[in-house]
């Protein structure tokens, strides 16, 4: 298959599937993985979208409204985790899945913190590449703004949570919406279901497996530090002095609570 790397490329769903297909935008610069991917996702059904470069990446990105972003982390005119910082910073919540020759955990836990939500280390199997896709396009379309929790369960079944008095956060379920005393909040699907989680259950400690099971769903491919990056970003946004929490603490060796007062 031969891939224009210098411009963006629609691949086709093959044809006789009358399915609604997913877009995906795959960024990477080596052809020969553009190839076996691109193959792959069509072989699946999926639209793909073609670019080997920062700005024809995010050119794309805003004209035609991936379901799922696959970025490479090393590409000739910037990086994926600039990419992947970009499109967040734009307010999407698109699933985004990093692919990088690096294993270092510094490396894995920088993607994170970027806002990717996998990340698959090169050399992989397509196999394992198509499952990660479909579990991040399932936990996407069920993370669609609606009055329910994506993960059957996850949230409490009281509408509306008086976290904290000191504090003044309240925690709107069925809205979707999260307010300290001083500000409404801006926080992602995920942010929200943690924190509605954690607010609920004032005392209760959660391990981290836990947190990812009933925020992320239990198929979901990413690790524990996930939930750690998504706490650090709550604190930057509720609490007073983030480096030194009050309410949403660290119980060394397991996990987190939310102490509410």
């Amino acid at each position: 298959m031969q891939t224009e790397m210098t411009a963006a490329k629609t691949l086709p769903v093959p044809a006789g599937n009358n399915e609604p297909s997913a877009r995906i935008l795959v960024v990477d610069d080596e052809p020969a993985i553009v190839d076996a991917v691109t193959y792959n996702l069509r072989q699946q059904g999926y639209f793909a979208l073609v670019a080997s470069d920062a700005d024809t990446a995010l050119r794309l990105f805003r004209e035609r409204i991936p379901d799922l972003v696959i970025l490479d982390v090393m590409l000739p005119s910037g990086s994926g985790f600039d990419i992947c910082r970009l499109i967040r910073q734009s307010g999407s919540n698109v699933p985004i899945l990093m692919l990088t020759a690096r294993v270092a955990e510094a490396d894995r836990v920088q993607g994170l913190e970027t806002g990717a939500d996998d990340y698959l280390i090169k050399p992989f199997g397509m196999r394992e590449l198509m499952a990660r896709v479909k579990a991040l396009l399932r936990r996407g379309a069920a993370s669609e703004p609606v009055a329910v929790s994506p993960v059957a369960g996850a949230l409490p079944m009281s509408p509306i949570i008086m976290a904290s008095t000191q504090l003044g956060l309240v925690i709107d379920i069925e809205k979707r919406e999260a307010r300290t005393a001083e500000k409404s909040l801006t926080l992602s699907r995920k942010e929200f279901d943690l924190v509605a989680i954690l607010a609920a259950h004032p005392g209760r400690v959660f391990d981290r497996q836990t947190l990812l099971d009933r925020v992320w769903g239990e198929d979901a491919y990413v690790d524990d530090r996930t939930v750690d990056v998504h706490i650090r970003w709550l604190r930057e946004k509720i609490e007073p002095v983030p480096g030194k929490p009050q309410f949403l603490l660290t119980v060394r060796g397991i996990g987190y609570k939310f102490v509410g007062s």
